[in-house]
């Protein structure tokens, strides 16, 4: 499970510190793709298997099941944490994400996302406000 804020740099060459644990083990697999919000997913091997599952499933008669998978998937990239625990971040996702030298990195669960400091900081603003009201509506009695 993915818990935590952290915040670490990303370099020239686009790597990035996973922290150590979100880290079961050397040259762990994690693939990485683009998420919602602007931000970027991050899924271990056998959560990503049942993912894409998932996403193969969507009936692609539908416009926005072919939206989604072709999003979802030509912005996919494996990464593997080498020794330092970092992984390498194409270019591509740099771009979509909007990272600089920084990088907020988040648990969500069975995940754990990328954010620019920026846009990690509008969001949870924004949705702090409202956590109570977004509970409420989520959570059944």
């Amino acid at each position: 499970m993915y818990l935590g804020e952290f915040r670490h740099s990303v370099d020239e060459k686009g790597r990035l510190f996973i922290p150590a644990r979100f880290r079961k083990r050397e040259n762990e697999r994690f693939f990485i793709t683009r998420g919602l919000d602007r931000c970027l997913f991050a899924f271990p091997e056998d959560v990503w298997t049942e993912r894409q599952a998932r996403v193969r499933e969507l009936n692609i008669m539908k416009k926005e099941a072919r939206a989604f998978g072709r999003l979802f998937f030509s912005g996919a990239a494996e990464a593997v944490c080498d020794r330092q625990g970092r992984i390498n971040i194409p270019r591509n996702l740099i771009e979509y994400a909007g990272l600089g030298k920084e990088a907020v990195v988040i648990g969500v669960s069975d995940r754990f996302e990328v954010w620019s400091p920026e846009s990690w900081q509008e969001y949870e603003a924004s949705s702090s406000r409202r956590f109570e009201e977004i509970a409420e509506n989520l959570v059944e009695d």
